[in-house]
């Protein structure tokens, strides 16, 4: 049930929040179904202003809230922080419902409310709009090339808007709004979280952190150069508050969240590996599918080149494929054809790139795939080797999809780095590097019972041997388990899932060691031709162990390349009394 509530953020300020339990599409960002929060702000004046509209999913409880602060025949002024075509088909509500309106947009977000605005009138098009109607005039737009200042709301509350663009690969029309009165920074998507709650700022500094790092991942890393810029741009403000356009305001701990958002992105700068991400998206399916193939990559420690090619220079183009090692390209197909631009990059592609560059090819459409396949063909012609199989998807990419190209981005990212390490070790003759050091040596006696995670939340399930496990705390009962952050299973384990933890028997651990030991194509079920039956929160545990535990986790924490899980035992039983734990003997510290 979507509704919209309004609170007061300050003198003449409102938030108008939409709220929806659950989840709204299946993009890798709503991952931890934890619903989703949408915020707009509005400022009463001459001219009303809105700032950060939400999309066309909360159209209906929206505008009826609007309404009552804002009547029809009133002149509205709109910032359009971001422009996908969710967006425009609830400002295409607007425009029918208030005459007066007027939009600011930056450049790039003017250009796609032109090409979005009349919706594709084709059976089966791939816009979420539902609106059969034809469209109203396209609004009065102003565009906003640089920094610029307006006054807004009443003559004597003396508020300025400083509006700022802030593009990025996956939202080149970003717009970011900032009051200088009370210094709170309208920061769209940046700084949020999906967590459905009434609640206007956070009650204490970090009580989301786990859903801003998630959302972080999901969306921010695969581009965190671009990310970063934008901070730095955002440290000249004078800030006293965040108000992003998902989850609660952040008052008392956003200086903690830039410093975070830095921390997060370190990998991705001190990589010496990188892939270039190559991409244009009509209606944000392509998209989705280049944030979940960037997250993956970005899960296994290389850096991520995002390249909106509708919105990059040549310069940029050229840059990003002469310093990687792997090329990807992402397009729609339009009218039976790729965009332009993607023609234009793939012209760069073939006639910059080595032709042992790795490449991939991935795509969404909505009848035949034509652009897709004359990707693929041009790159197989002239003798570039392929990462991966082609990645089609038809119309909107569901949750099992995304979860496929993570795996396959997190692939070619573990690829890269085992790669580099071979090649590392034929420059230094062979021999061995500190793998033998004492210290590691001594950590490597170290010893951890053998045991298969196993974890499973609606259609996604996953699973990895496991032999960093300890029991944590006696009261309540608890055990900690280090997880791999490149490890697909590693998204099944945040705040509130369970997972089981199914000990393996000494003596006959060989056989499930080597099941799921072995190189699982992403997308694959690591359960296939084994015995399993399910425990009482439904995840799969395996005939052969010797015990099994059911797991909700509590805390995660992070430590270097691996995440620390922290959960409760629920439930858990003996299948082998009789049976002794197999133990992990290793000769060093330095690996599993």
């Amino acid at each position: 049930m979507r509704r919209v509530v309004t609170l007061s953020v300050a003198d003449s300020l409102l938030c108008l929040r939409g709220l929806s339990p659950e989840r709204l599409r299946f993009e890798v960002e709503y991952g931890l179904e934890r619903g989703t929060s949408t915020n707009s702000f509005f400022i009463p004046g001459p001219e009303a202003t809105l700032i950060h509209p939400p999309g066309e999913s909360f159209r209906e409880p929206f505008l009826e809230a609007l309404k009552q602060h804002c009547p029809p025949d009133h002149p509205i002024a709109v910032v359009v922080g971001h422009v996908n075509p969710n967006r425009v088909g609830l400002l295409r509500s607007m425009a029918m419902a208030y005459p007066r309106l007027r939009l600011l947009a930056s450049s790039a977000g003017v250009k796609l409310l032109q090409e979005l605005w009349s919706p594709p009138s084709r059976p089966g098009s791939t816009t979420p709009s539902a609106d059969p109607s034809p469209a109203p005039p396209v609004p009065p737009l102003q565009m906003v090339r640089g920094e610029v200042q307006m006054p807004v709301g009443k003559p004597d509350d003396h508020w300025h808007l400083r509006l700022c663009p802030a593009p990025t690969p996956r939202w080149p029309g970003g717009l970011l709004a900032h009051e200088d009165r009370d210094g709170i920074l309208f920061s769209g998507k940046f700084f949020g979280a999906h967590v459905c709650t009434e609640e206007l700022e956070e009650s204490h500094g970090g009580l989301h952190e786990e859903d801003r790092r998630f959302y972080y991942d999901c969306l921010m890393a695969p581009m965190a150069q671009q990310v970063d810029n934008v901070v730095d741009r955002l440290e000249d403000l004078t800030i006293q508050a965040l108000a992003p356009g998902h989850g609660p305001m952040i008052s008392q701990s956003w200086r903690r969240l830039f410093n975070d958002y830095r921390r997060w992105g370190e990998g991705q700068h001190h990589s010496s590996l990188s892939v270039a991400l190559l991409f244009a998206s009509a209606y944000g399916n392509t998209a989705a599918m280049a944030s979940a193939l960037g997250q993956g990559i970005a899960k296994a420690g290389v850096r991520v080149q995002s390249v909106n090619c509708e919105f990059s220079g040549a310069e940029d183009l050229r840059q990003a494929i002469h310093s990687s090692q792997a090329l990807l390209i992402g397009s729609p197909t339009l009218g039976g054809h790729a965009p332009t631009p993607i023609m234009a990059a793939l012209g760069t592609v073939l006639a910059e790139a080595e032709r042992t560059t790795p490449v991939g090819v991935f795509g969404s459409y909505g009848w035949s795939g034509e652009a897709i396949d004359l990707l693929e063909k041009k790159l197989r012609d002239c003798g570039f080797p392929f990462a991966f199989p082609t990645l089609r998807v038809r119309f909107s990419p569901d949750a099992a999809a995304l979860k496929r190209c993570e795996e396959i981005g997190t692939d070619l990212g573990q690829t890269l780095h085992r790669q580099q390490r071979q090649q590392q070790r034929r420059a230094a003759g062979g021999l061995k590097d500190s793998s033998s050091a004492p210290s590691l040596q001594a950590l490597g006696r170290v010893l951890g019972s053998l045991c298969v995670l196993t974890a499973r939340r609606g259609d996604l399930g996953g699973a990895m041997v496991a032999s960093w496990v300890s029991q944590a705390s006696f009261t309540p009962p608890g055990i900690t388990v280090a997880v791999a952050k490149d490890r697909a299973v590693e998204q099944l384990l945040h705040n509130g899932n369970h997972f089981a933890l199914n000990v393996l028997a000494a003596g006959r651990e060989k056989g499930l060691m080597k099941h799921f030991l072995q190189p699982f194509p992403p997308g694959a079920d690591r359960f296939a031709g084994l015995e399993v039956t399910e425990s009482p929160h439904g995840q799969p545990l395996l005939q052969e162990a010797l015990a099994w535990l059911e797991v909700q986790v509590c805390q995660r924490m992070e430590c270097g390349d691996h995440w620390l899980v922290y959960g409760h035992v629920e439930h858990g039983a003996l299948l082998d009394e009789q049976g002794r734990t197999a133990v992990h003997q290793r000769r060093s510290g330095a690996y599993y």
